[in-house]
């Protein structure tokens, strides 16, 4: 074995594991945002008005620091290169990136990250879809029955999964990759572009 060889299988290695982490940093996001109730529970324990806001600020931040991380790393895995070297559920995982992408600019510019304004529980369904969305195709596709395991007990079910919806199966996983880049990644940058703007309008300079 070469040290191209090895150098490939280590790159396919971290961007696999980049992507699982950031399926399992978006559940931690949505579990962190549905206990907010929770926090504001555990305010009553903290007698300093400087704590109090400080546990505030931390309590939003964390999800909205999770829900970013979430997002670049599958932005960054919405790659057509990436996608045919890594097993991708596709369309599953580059939509679920999509909805945490609204997600999170709802929460930074439509007062989402608020729990007494509407946008909250917009911001909360749209990061519920995106991690239900993750879990089907992380469960059914990623990591769905191997080769070893449909030798010896074959199934039409997984096997059309697997060579239909995995970024890397040749030729129909490729193509569907092919198809959802074209589709996600221009939805993608509207949703950047529409978060710049709204940024822009909420900092305006002052006549």
């Amino acid at each position: 074995m070469n040290e191209h060889v090895i150098a490939k299988a280590l790159e396919i290695w971290t961007l696999q594991s980049l992507l699982d982490v950031g399926i399992i940093l978006g559940m931690l996001a949505l579990g962190l945002a549905i206990i907010q109730n929770y926090y504001s529970a555990l305010q009553k324990y903290l007698t300093l008005r400087v704590s109090i806001e400080i546990w505030e600020l931390f309590t939003v931040l964390i999800t909205d620091i999770l829900l970013t991380i979430t997002v670049i790393i599958g932005f960054l895995v919405l790659n057509p290169d990436i996608m045919a070297d890594i097993k991708v559920a596709v369309p599953f995982t580059p939509l679920a990136t999509f909805l945490f992408a609204v997600a999170l600019m709802i929460r930074l510019f439509k007062g989402g990250h608020n729990l007494k304004n509407k946008n909250y529980n917009v911001a909360l369904w749209l990061m519920f879809a995106a991690n239900l969305i993750n879990v089907i195709g992380f469960s059914l596709i990623m990591e769905a029955p191997g080769e070893e395991y449909l030798s010896d007990h074959p199934s039409l079910f997984w096997t059309y999964l697997q060579t239909h919806f995995r970024s890397n199966a040749i030729p129909y996983g490729i193509e569907i990759a092919q198809i959802t880049f074209y589709i996600f990644f221009p939805a993608l940058l509207i949703v950047f572009i529409w978060g710049f703007f709204n940024f822009l309008n909420r900092h305006k300079p002052r006549a």
